[in-house]
């Protein structure tokens, strides 16, 4: 009989993973299981399992005469299931001496994975168990979870394409044609990660008799999968709200900022649980439903390569407001005077970027400089002495000839 009170603690420890504390697939699982012992023990077996679970699960009722009726929908998918035994069952019993023993372990994560995550009907967890047993004793157990980012590199030719998408809509109300609303929008590409900026190409013609209001949101869909049926929930990630369009006017966005707040990545590899991004671009009409032009997008955990692709623009690789990108002009400005771009302090000074003060803290290092190359035409070489005069010796050519 041994001494109650023998194991003072169990614990279990796991190593960070390599990118931001968090394992991916194809990863070693590094652990160790602490026991602390006040009294020599007597056990029979202490070993530690590795286990990862998309599940999903919610009620939907029914009425039935005067009964209502549940209908359960549960459904799972095992991405994970290891098993290492650090002290293994044998049939005989195993003495540890009083006092702090450690027994490390390694697990290889599989190569297909699911990212980590927590929703309202579903959930996707990883975690790790150490039990000890022990003879004539209840099984002491201790859990430790862990998470998984699944890695989505948004530089592929899929991800890197442009999206871009048209709708319209004729507003009745009472049965009276009020007249047309159209909207055209356009993005450089499908993939982005959280912190970037989406600039929104856009025309919005309003060709009703009422005032519209053009609106962006990045929309988040989850979807749980059970017995051949859909559960969906959709919530707002951000938005913004443009200008109002007078009746028989048109409002043109020219790369007008949305900017992606920390949001976990697309799910895409997993059969219960879904998780899907989209940018909604929506007109409100007074007096009828809205318009809804919506272009997928798949939210990475790789930015974008610096020089990865033509079809990334500059506004994409900096994570910035830039909505006084507006202000530029579509066609170039006419070159200024050559004074103020002759070379002098001064004139190096004036074509510095401006501090944040005098842009509110919205331009940040040598952006405004790339800005500055399509702003204006560089003005033509000048010089007071005709680099090429022409010679006395040649004849004047007739004009005539």
């Amino acid at each position: 009989m041994q001494p109650l009170g023998c194991v003072q603690s169990l614990v279990l420890e796991l190593e960070d993973g390599r990118a931001w504390g968090a394992h991916s697939s194809g990863d070693l699982l590094h652990g160790r299981v602490q026991l602390q012992l006040r009294h020599a023990l007597r056990l029979r077996a202490l070993e530690v399992f590795a286990r990862g679970r998309a599940s999903t699960h919610w009620l939907e009722s029914r009425s039935v005469g005067l009964n209502i009726v549940y209908r359960d929908y549960t459904a799972h998918q095992t991405f994970l299931h290891r098993r290492c035994q650090l002290i293994p069952d044998n049939g005989e019993a195993t003495v540890l001496q009083a006092g702090r023993h450690e027994f490390p372990f390694t697990f290889q994560l599989p190569e297909t994975l699911a990212t980590s995550f927590e929703g309202k009907h579903g959930s996707v967890r990883y975690w790790v168990k150490a039990k000890l047993h022990r003879p004539w004793s209840t099984v002491k157990k201790v859990k430790k979870e862990f998470t998984v980012i699944e890695p989505i590199d948004i530089n592929t030719p899929v991800l890197l394409a442009p999206q871009a998408g048209a709708k319209e809509k004729l507003a009745r109300a009472w049965y009276c044609n009020r007249g047309q609303v159209s909207v055209t929008a356009k993005i450089d590409r499908k993939g982005y990660t959280p912190g970037e900026v989406i600039p929104i190409f856009a025309e919005i013609d309003n060709c009703t008799n009422r005032v519209v209001v053009p609106k962006a949101a990045i929309i988040q869909t989850q979807t749980f999968i059970a017995r051949g049926t859909k559960k969906q929930k959709k919530s707002v990630v951000t938005s913004i709200v443009g200008d109002s369009i007078a009746a028989g006017k048109r409002e043109v966005w020219h790369g007008r900022a949305l900017k992606i707040p920390p949001v976990g990545p697309s799910i895409l590899q997993c059969r219960i649980i879904q998780v899907e991004y989209s940018l909604k671009v929506c007109v409100d009409i007074p007096g009828t439903s809205k318009l809804l032009l919506e272009l997928p997008l798949v939210i990475g955990t790789i930015p974008l390569h610096p020089f990865g692709s033509r079809t990334s623009s500059v506004s994409s690789q900096y994570s910035i407001n830039l909505d006084w990108l507006s202000t530029i002009p579509e066609q170039p400005e006419a070159p200024p005077e050559y004074s103020s771009v002759v070379s002098s302090p001064e004139a190096e000074q004036s074509l510095a970027p401006p501090c944040r003060s005098e842009r509110d803290g919205i331009l940040e290092g040598p952006f405004f400089a790339y800005i500055q190359e399509f702003r204006f035409r560089p003005p033509p070489l000048y010089s007071e002495i005709d680099p090429n005069p022409p010679s006395d010796n040649i004849r004047p050519r007739c004009m005539t000839c």
